[in-house]
């Protein structure tokens, strides 16, 4: 039996509609009737001898056949994406390698991972910060190698991250010298200072809480804060004892005006260096992961 050949133009509009959701909607985006669409997406149908879309009244619903030929749609075109951006790539003098990281991690950070190939006259480094849905949708979609976060995200087979664990760094109570004065201990300063917190839905912060319910302690919360860069302003201010990795205020702690007062027993903040399994993958980027991963 002969195997019936696929026209990927067809394809591409089933694609379009099945991540639509909508008929009308791709028609007017791809500048088409809607007819037109439809007799394209039939002819699929046609050739692999299965409905892929149903009707439930103005809902159009993607059958078990249809979900099937998405998965291998994504695929497809994900493989194509891929090769034109490598080849492209090839054919330039400087290799560019695309990083989206947090836009709350630590800048110091940032520069720990990209010291490796800064400076280098073949390399152009395209670096974009935004939230980790955001960057991981752009990872997803090609247009990122790498993004930099705190937390590892759910692979599965529609989505496969692939998280490469490059360091865990301790968390410290850092303040001014003016605002330490003369106290120490854990106890009493949790006791007596204000904290400057990140925000609830951080590790960190659990840890935290979960250390302060421990030593039976209600700390005074003077901030909390989502942006690194802004805990480290708060804290250089005297605001109160910022609850973060020393090397968030590393220039600070070597010049003494921040000093590490306590490390905060338990707790770490893991930084991750997020990727696609790739056929391609690009080779700055290797260079980047080689012997930083734990």
């Amino acid at each position: 039996m002969q195997m019936a050949e696929i026209n990927y133009h067809h394809l591409r509009y089933f694609w379009a509609v099945a991540h639509d959701g909508n008929l009308t909607r791709t028609a007017e985006r791809l500048n088409l009737s809607q007819s037109a669409v439809s007799v394209q997406i039939k002819q699929l149908e046609a050739s692999l001898g299965h409905p892929l879309f149903e009707r439930r009244g103005r809902q159009l619903l993607l059958t078990e056949a249809g979900r099937i030929a998405l998965d291998h749609a994504d695929s497809i075109f994900a493989a194509g994406r891929e090769l034109v951006g490598t080849l492209q790539d090839k054919g330039r003098s400087r290799q560019a390698i695309r990083i989206g990281a947090l836009a709350t991690l630590s800048r110091n950070f940032h520069m720990e991972f990209l010291r490796p190939v800064l400076g280098r006259q073949d390399v152009e480094i395209v670096l974009r910060s935004g939230t980790s849905a955001d960057l991981l949708q752009a990872l997803e979609a090609l247009s990122l190698d790498v993004v930099l976060i705190n937390r590892s995200p759910a692979r599965d087979a529609v989505t496969p991250f692939v998280s490469h664990r490059l360091s865990e760094q301790p968390v410290s109570l850092v303040g001014t010298p003016a605002l330490l004065g003369d106290m120490s201990g854990l106890n009493a300063l949790l006791t007596h200072l204000p904290v400057i917190l990140p925000t609830v839905d951080t590790s960190v912060r659990t840890g935290f809480d979960a250390l302060a319910d421990r030593l039976g302690i209600r700390p005074q919360i003077a901030a909390e804060v989502e942006d690194m860069a802004m805990m480290r302003l708060l804290a250089r201010e005297g605001v109160g004892l910022a609850v973060l990795p020393p090397i968030v205020v590393q220039d600070e702690l070597t010049n003494g005006r921040l000093i590490q007062a306590e490390r905060l027993p338990g707790i770490g903040e893991i930084f991750f260096a997020v990727t696609l399994s790739r056929r391609f993958p690009n080779p700055i980027l290797s260079e980047l992961l080689e012997d930083r991963a734990l």
